[in-house]
């Protein structure tokens, strides 16, 4: 009896190292997570950074137009605004202008895509000219 009450009990139990494995699947997980929705919104934000860049772009052009004054813009030609927004997926860009003040919409699908039903965004500048 003296042998086994000195007996110490060493190492880990099978039900210490399992609840230390869910633990850490569990923060695996939730940094996988992380990472993912981390790169969504990365992306998201440089495409709505291109829109910016686009707005800007065809405001430029408006302005640089020679055969116009200043509050007499024309429009931008179609051909010219669909090569702009090539880059973004989706992309559609208008350009209106109304007594020197000049509105440039510009549309994209965000991750999802427009035929999966996903979510476009809509990038508006306005400026008078």
């Amino acid at each position: 009896m003296k042998a086994i009450a000195n007996q110490h009990q060493s190492g880990f139990s099978l039900i210490e190292v399992l609840v230390t494995v869910l633990i850490l699947a569990t923060s695996l997980l939730a940094v996988a997570t992380l990472q993912t929705r981390s790169l969504e919104y990365n992306h998201s934000a440089y495409l709505r950074s291109q829109a910016n860049i686009i707005a800007y772009d065809i405001l430029d052009r408006m302005r640089l137009d020679p055969a116009n004054n200043i509050c007499a813009v024309s429009e931008v030609d179609d051909d010219v605004l669909a090569e702009l927004v090539a880059n973004l997926p989706g992309g559609i860009a208008t350009a209106e202008c109304s007594d020197c003040i000049c509105k440039v919409d510009i549309t994209w699908a965000e991750q999802n895509g427009l035929n999966d039903g996903g979510e476009t965004s809509t990038f508006s500048y306005t400026t008078r000219l």
